[in-house]
């Protein structure tokens, strides 16, 4: 089974946000579009208390139940099955959504008996990045979809040095084109 995995798609991380991806925005239609392709759709948070270690690294973000760690208006909601919170404890990062706390994400994907894995979201650098490393690790054909990721590009050179990593450990890097393809 194709499942779509939308990574961090949260106001925070959008133009206007505490942690904004210059161009998160712009991957919102295509992100709609792929959710009607695939069989289930999940979705990952991060959701983070007020007072988190991760605060020392990154201004404060996605903090539980605020504007900025719900979806955008714009994204089609009514479709995601279900959503996996992350970073939820105060000392932890939760870069990747198979660290979620609130289910274990990768024996939910087994009970679905999804082995096709579409990764989209924000931020290429960091969640999207690690999210892929952690599917590849659980075996699962994973599929990046290059025109529905962005990144914060808070470093030169480390969104470049992310697709590498991605592909470098087996991830197949897509278009939203071919998805819809072969749908």
């Amino acid at each position: 089974m194709k499942a779509l995995l939308i990574v961090d798609l949260q106001n925070d991380f959008l133009l206007g946000g505490a942690l904004p991806a210059p161009d998160g925005k712009k991957i919102i239609p295509v992100v709609n579009k792929l959710i009607n392709l695939v069989d289930l759709v999940v979705a990952s948070k991060d959701w983070h208390p007020e007072d988190s270690v991760h605060f020392e690294k990154w201004p404060v973000h996605c903090v539980a139940n605020s504007e900025g760690a719900a979806f955008p208006e714009e994204l089609e909601q009514s479709k995601i099955k279900t959503v996996v919170l992350k970073g939820t404890r105060n000392t932890d990062d939760g870069y990747s959504a198979f660290e979620a706390t609130n289910i274990q994400l990768n024996n939910y994907l087994k009970e679905n008996k999804v082995d096709e894995l579409y990764i989209c979201g924000l931020t290429t650098e960091y969640c999207v990045k690690n999210t892929v490393l952690d599917a590849l690790e659980a075996d699962y054909k994973t599929f990046v979809v290059r025109d529905a990721v962005e990144a914060v590009k808070a470093q030169p050179g480390d969104e470049e040095k992310a697709w590498q990593e991605m592909q470098a450990a087996g991830a197949s890097i897509v278009y939203s084109e071919e998805v819809a393809k072969n749908a």
